[in-house]
């Protein structure tokens, strides 16, 4: 599995290796002990599996807050998307930052996304199809969002203005500047 670094510490793009033939190709998209060897120990108790109809829909920017936190680890499926990660760590000095990476179906990449980040994506095909683990059930009254499009994080999602498709959730998300994160910076990789 190659592991790559991103300009956040603690998000980190993970590519896991294709054996392939004539019938196609086997990947180990998780592994426990390969994951441990590199560092990183998220132990994950979920996977969920969504399906977005149309290019151009944008999920997130979204967070799940302590006592019931969650890091992601997300791949496509089938499609492509560009998924996207922010990091909301009070006292941070990366805090306000994003960074993101397209993810398909065809490059196998996936995005370890940590506790204390928002976490969103835009397709950018028809019927994509994104998979991910998170470390924790999701908590309905732990649920919460910031706005897509908020001009303090300064996303480029490559849409044309009005083209995206949304929640009416994800709509009327609060800005950054509004939100008061319930995490906080602890000078360490997470």
């Amino acid at each position: 599995m190659q592991i790559e670094e991103t300009s956040l510490p603690g998000v980190k793009i993970l590519t896991p290796a294709r054996f392939g033939d004539a019938r196609g190709f086997f990947s180990e998209s998780w592994n426990r002990r390969t994951l441990a060897a590199h560092g990183i120990g998220t132990e994950f108790v979920q996977d969920n599996h969504s399906l977005s109809a149309r290019a151009g829909t944008v999920r997130g920017l979204h967070f799940q807050a302590p006592p019931h936190a969650q890091a992601k680890l997300v791949r496509c499926g089938r499609g492509r998307l560009f998924d996207v990660a922010v990091d909301i760590r009070r006292g941070s000095p990366f805090y306000g930052r994003w960074v993101g990476a397209e993810l398909s179906f065809e490059n196998g990449r996936q995005l370890l996304v940590p506790e204390g980040f928002l976490h969103g994506f835009v397709t950018r095909e028809d019927d994509t199809e994104i998979v991910y683990k998170c470390s924790d059930h999701y908590a309905p009254d732990c649920d919460g969002a910031v706005r897509w499009d908020d001009p303090d994080i300064s996303i480029d999602w490559g849409l044309a203005p009005g083209a995206a498709i949304l929640s009416d959730k994800d709509a009327a998300a609060p800005l950054l500047k509004d939100f008061d994160t319930p995490f906080t910076y602890g000078g360490q990789e997470t």
